[in-house]
């Protein structure tokens, strides 16, 4: 053990977590930096640094347990519980036997420029434990303390964050999208001053951490610490030019966590071509699944993309209410570069700052061919997974691409909520011999129109999001130098606004009325062509029954009936920072059954987050599963 702290005596029985077989093949295959200076400082020629002091928290106690990712150690929650130093071990407040705090160093390109060393600033590497089960999983604490890589930072995670994260990790898994776990959140009587608004005003937050689980850790921006000077940033990786530790550290990811294609080449580079091929592969299915549920990542820097394809550090995530395109769930990002629509785009930019970090490793031609097949294969992901949604699991038609545009375009309109609609379509009845169109559709149709915005929140979704004098300037000019006009309304966020712009003029000579009349028109047009494209599913030969099961079988195990909105995260977060951690215990038991129609869904009775209490029988009673009250739009995340 590195760190001298109290331990039980010899006589007393071990627990299950004190027996959990610890094998931290990471600290014995990469470079350590085992130096004992304290403060956060550069660290050159290594892979991780080794922590040689806790920082415990003060009375750490649970706030929950995932009994899910748990079981990936083969624990349950009794052991866990009936630890009297639980708190404390999944905390980093005290050692584990056999573990061995490191913290990883990495760079990364954050908002498209390289930022240099970032590293583990508020996470502590506890070691790789191997499961009987399911294999060998590095642990890993999430707010345990500064560590070499903390910079300003104090190393600490508060209440609110980790509850976030917490959740969403155990949500995304159960979707069956990749993603880190987290298997226990403590909190504690330590505090640290947080900005929450970035506004200029603090307040004293409770230290928490959130104990996660993944095969590894390793990101993106694991290969960034060898880069040499960046021409805009001025920055390098603190381990520049050491090719031999670039090396070892790819031959310890394809060793390790790619052992079919370790097996399947004996020349080297054939071997990291392939590697690459699969990095890309894995990451164009995952920003395809979360295109498909509405997640939002909020932060995709290169530190925060996994080299095995999993949803990495839960910051400012969000997923969609009212579907938008130019979604965007971190208010930190003005320019939209993570965007809904931008995640597969910047995905694929992530890649290629990839593969200029491996460098010589890869042949430079074939890498970028690899590149160039990304959205080719991330559109082929999408659509199959989009077919599911719809029920289409018969025959792939090549006018399936166009339903599915057609129907966002219909939700964008009519400023529809994404999960409950896809939802919904299931209930769409089946296409019949005789039927009255318009007849038939129309009981579906007004349960999509209760999911679908009204005028006004529809003016306020299309209010021009450019500052006002930038707007003015470039109206000025439609008038003034139309050529000049011409220009600059081609460039994507201009042409975005004026868009915006459009729509809510229409929207401003129109009443509610004849809105929801022209919403009703709309999604009878499309409804209806959806089941035609139904009927085409079954050829005459097939059984009928049978392909009708399957598609709602099939509709249901890929349409969530709930996932985890803001207003979901701020209920449970708002009761917790109270002391009440039933809220964050009920949300994690239905987000655990996404797709099940079993679990109860009905929200905290009380005040909502901002403090203001709903009418009886209006937002705040209605269930998790249905549209969200009118104050979730206006949560901040950053």
């Amino acid at each position: 053990a590195f760190i001298e702290h109290p331990q039980k005596s010899s006589q007393c029985v071990s627990t299950a977590l004190e027996r959990l077989p610890f094998n931290n093949t990471a600290l014995k295959k990469l470079p350590v930096d085992d130096t004992k200076e304290s403060g956060s400082r550069t660290v050159p020629g290594a892979c991780f640094s080794r922590i040689w002091t806790l920082q415990p928290l003060i009375r750490p106690h649970f706030v929950a347990l995932s009994h899910s990712a748990l079981a990936l150690l083969d624990l349950t929650v009794q052991d866990v519980l009936s630890d009297p130093m639980g708190p404390e071990y999944l905390s980093g407040s005290r050692l584990l036997p056999g573990s061995e705090p490191a913290a990883h160093c990495y760079c990364g390109h954050q908002f498209g420029l390289f930022a240099g060393q970032l590293g583990d600033g508020a996470v502590m590497y506890l070691g790789e434990v191997e499961s009987g089960t399911y294999g060998r999983w590095e642990i890993q604490v999430k707010g345990a303390g500064v560590t070499p890589y903390s910079r300003d930072g104090d190393g600490r995670k508060v209440l609110r964050s980790s509850i976030r994260e917490f959740l969403c990790s155990e949500a995304v898994a159960a979707l069956g999208i990749p993603s880190t776990r987290a298997a226990s959140l403590v909190t504690s009587d330590l505090y640290a001053s947080r900005d929450p608004l970035n506004k200029g005003q603090r307040i004293l937050e409770r230290c928490s951490v959130v104990l996660r689980l993944a095969p590894s850790f390793i990101r993106f921006g694991s290969f960034e610490i060898f880069l040499g000077r960046d021409e805009f940033s001025g920055l390098q990786g603190p381990s520049a030019g050491r090719h031999d530790i670039r090396a070892q550290l790819l031959d310890y990811v394809i060793e390790t966590f790619y052992p079919c294609i370790q097996q399947a080449h004996s020349n080297r580079k054939d071997r990291n071509m392939a590697f690459f091929r699969e990095v890309m592969m894995r990451t164009a299915k995952l920003v395809a699944q979360w295109q498909c549920v509405g997640f939002c990542h909020g932060v995709l820097n290169t530190d925060n993309m996994s080299i095995l394809g999993l949803t990495l550090d839960y910051g400012p995530f969000g997923f969609m209410d009212r579907f938008d395109p130019d979604f965007i769930c971190n208010a930190s990002d003005k320019r939209g570069r993570y965007s809904y629509q931008a995640q597969p785009s910047v995905c694929r930019w992530n890649l290629a700052r990839l593969a200029e970090a491996l460098g010589s490793e890869l042949d430079g031609a074939e890498a970028g061919a690899i590149l160039d097949e990304f959205m080719l294969t991330y559109e082929a992901f999408y659509l199959s997974i989009m077919r599911k949604k719809l029920g289409l699991v018969r025959k792939e038609e090549t006018e399936d691409s166009e339903l599915i545009s057609d129907l966002l375009h219909v939700m964008h309109n009519t400023g529809a909520d994404f999960t409950n609609i896809f939802r919904l379509l299931s209930c769409v009845p089946w296409p019949e011999e005789g039927d009255n169109e318009r007849a038939t559709v129309g009981p579906v149709v007004d349960l999509i129109l209760q999911q679908c915005a009204s005028i006004q929140e529809l003016k306020v979704a299309n209010m021009p999001t450019m500052e006002d004098r930038e707007l003015a300037m470039i109206l000025s000019m439609a008038q003034t130098n139309p050529v000049m006009f011409n220009i600059v309304a081609d460039r994507s966020g201009v042409a975005q606004q004026l868009e915006r712009m459009g729509r809510l003029k229409e929207l401003l000579e129109t009443n509610e009325d004849e809105l929801k009349e022209k919403q009703r028109d709309d999604w009878i047009h499309w409804v209806s062509r959806y089941r035609r494209r139904l009927t085409r599913e079954c050829d005459g030969t097939c059984d009928l029954p049978l392909i009708k099961k399957e598609r709602l079988s099939v509709m249901n195990s890929n349409n969530p009936r709930v996932v985890l909105r803001n207003y979901i995260a701020q209920n449970a977060i708002q009761a917790a920072e109270k002391g009440d951690f039933s809220e964050v215990e009920r949300v994690l038991k239905a987000l655990e059954k996404p797709y099940s129609d079993a679990v109860g869904l009905e929200p905290l009775d009380g005040p909502n987050a901002f403090g203001e209490k709903e009418q009886r029988g209006r937002d705040l009673t209605v269930g998790y599963d249905r549209k969200p009250p009118a104050w979730a739009q206006r949560i901040c995340i950053t």
